[in-house]
Parts: C-alpha cells; structure tokens; sequence
C-alpha cells in the first residue's frame, strides 16, 4: 500500500511540474503580443493617425501623427529633417521596428506636407518648433517612462533643443546626422566637402550660388548627380526609394529656405539657423544619448562623435558606409545600433562603451 501511495505522489508530482512548466512555456510575451492590437486605443478607427491641436503665437493649427505598435516602455516620435520635410524619410523604420515590438510614431511638424501649412515666418522658430514637440508628447502621453526621441538631419537639431529644455521628460535621445554648430557645418561643407568634389563641377556649383541661380536646372542636375549621391544617399538617383522621392516631393520649400537657406553647402545667406551652435550647452545632458554619423553624410562624424563624448551619457553609432540618409544606405549598421540602444536603455543595461 504504501509503494502505490508512493507511486500516486510521484505521478501527482511530475504532473504538477509538467503543468505549470507548460503554463510557464506558453505564457505569453505580452509586448509582442498586443503590438498590432488597436482594439484599446483611440486611433484604431484611423489605423494610428491623429491630428493634433498646436497652439502658437499665430493660433491654432493641427500637426499629422501615427503611432504604429504598441509598446509601454519604448515609444520612438520620429523627428524628420528640413526643416518642412516629412515623416516619409523615416518609411524605412517599416522594416526593422516592428520585428522587435518597438512603438514608433511617425510626425510632420507644422508647416509640413500632412500638416497644416500656415504661410507665417514667425511660426519657424527653434523655441516655436520645441514648444511644438512638447504639446505632442503631451497630446500623446509620452513621458520618461517610455519616451524616445528620435532626430535627423534639421530634427536632430530640434532633438538637441528639445533635450536642453526638456530632459527630464525623455527616457532616450537620438541624434541622426546632425552637427551641434551650424558654423561648424558650414565649414565642413566649404572646406571638406566641397573640394571633394571634380574642381569644374564645384566651380560650376559655386557660379551658380554666388549668382543666386538656384533654380537653374542645371544647378540641380549637377547636386542630384555629384554631390547628392555622395553625400545625401548613396544610390543612383533611378535607384532612390520612392519614399525618399516623395518626402523631396513633399518638402516645404518655403520653411527650407527661411531656416536652412537655399544653398546645399552649408547653411547660407539670411538663413535663421546660420548661426546656431549648441556646442558649449551640450555637457548638461544626463538623458542616455546616442549620436549617429556617417563615413560620407554632409556633417562631419568626428563631430558627431565628440559629441557623443561630450554630454554625459553618450553613445556613438558609426556608419562606415552610410551618408546623409544612413537610414537607408548603412541598414546594415543604422538599424541593429539603434534597436540596441533602444534596448539597452529599456532594460537599464546602457552603457557608453558599446
């Protein structure tokens, strides 16, 4: 009796344990569950769009917003370049963020194609432009908790901004191909890579500048094929992604030209971001930062380095094949760094040596 007492209790025992191992086994990943669940959200009947209200000095305007995922603890606003560019430069986040249950929200500031396009210069303003980002991570419910903020190019410098003002609202900051110093661009644009360039073809770019002949078709034609296949996206123009077309498509020219100017080369003429340089505020950040540069981008990637090195947290991403849009041309090596310090920042691993 007392050997199939000890049996029965052997048997009840290996049962117990293969059923809550097995309960153990297929519980859930809850984040990778619910990703692509809208049925608890507010925007499911516009697939994640939200036209937000923005108030500024001019009244009240509405910004264009969509969240994809679902994600509690990363939250990625994506801050597109320009400034009056779109959110369509960022489309290539499609094939990597959601395979690792990242939320990421794409964002056309004011003044951008999808948003309202109010025909007012006082509007494009840095302090503006921040005030701006504030009410949608507010409209959005975005907090330290969860929120990310991901700048490139023009919104790499809103990113930077932002963070001054705004830290203690950011879990993370990305800075993608963005320089601290406008002259420091400048300089590095004349003087690196310009000369870089064939000696008639930059001759050519500079009768033209000095001239003002920005609209010439030739003018143009030379940049697409010199200077932007080099230093913006290294693929044949034929080649470019459609949503790289539809983003130049779409851009504002008339915030381009009032902030960023109308030359390639720098930041030009009575451009208002001409002068801008953040360098000697940088060492106040604390937010976990990661400063993205590439071999052939437009800005400088020693700078972007330093600036790594510089702010108190940081993290550099290099791109040995990428140029300006090295979320396009470098996937190989843009895509895995940044999912990583997403990562490594989520589950407080993050560290500055990798």
């Amino acid at each position: 009796m007392l050997r199939i007492m000890k049996i029965k209790l052997l048997l009840y025992s290996l049962l117990t344990f293969f059923l809550f191992s097995g309960c153990k086994e297929n519980k859930p990943n809850t984040v990778k569950e619910n990703y692509l669940d809208y049925s608890q959200r507010d925007d499911q009947f516009t697939g994640g769009i939200k036209m937000i209200p923005i108030k500024t000095p001019a009244g009240e305007f509405k910004v264009w917003t969509k969240r994809v995922g679902n994600n509690p603890k990363i939250k990625v606003l994506l801050l597109h370049g320009g400034p009056g560019g779109t959110h369509e430069f960022f489309e290539s986040f499609d094939g990597y963020f959601p395979q690792e249950s990242i939320e990421y929200i794409y964002y056309d500031q004011l003044g951008s194609y999808y948003s309202d396009q109010p025909n007012d210069n006082r509007l494009w303003t840095i302090d503006r432009f921040v005030e701006e980002v504030e009410q949608v991570r507010k409209a959005l419910k975005l907090d330290n908790s969860n929120f990310y903020l991901l700048g490139q190019s023009w919104g790499g410098i809103l990113a930077m901004e932002y963070a001054l003002k705004y830290q203690k609202n950011l879990k993370g900051l990305i800075i993608s191909n963005m320089m601290a110093s406008a002259p420091a661009y400048n300089k590095y644009a004349e003087e690196v890579l310009g000369p870089q360039l064939d000696p008639k073809v930059f001759d050519q770019i500079k009768t033209f500048e000095k001239n003002k002949d920005y609209a010439n078709p030739k003018y143009m034609e030379l940049l697409l094929n010199h200077y932007y296949t080099e230093h913006i996206l290294r693929f044949p123009v034929a080649e470019w992604p459609e949503s790289i077309n539809r983003a130049f498509k779409h851009l504002n020219p008339n915030v381009y030209v009032y902030m960023q100017g109308p030359s390639e080369f720098g930041i030009t003429g009575d451009a208002t971001l001409k002068n801008w340089d953040i360098t000697s505020q940088l060492k106040t950040l604390t937010v976990p930062t990661l400063s993205i540069g590439a071999k052939y981008d437009t800005m400088d990637p020693k700078h972007m380095e330093w600036i790594a090195n510089e702010v108190q947290n940081g993290r550099f991403l290099f791109c040995p094949n990428g140029s300006h849009c090295s979320q396009y041309d470098d996937q190989k090596h843009y895509f895995p760094g940044v999912i990583q310090f997403l990562k490594d920042v989520d589950n407080g691993t993050f560290n500055t040596k990798k």
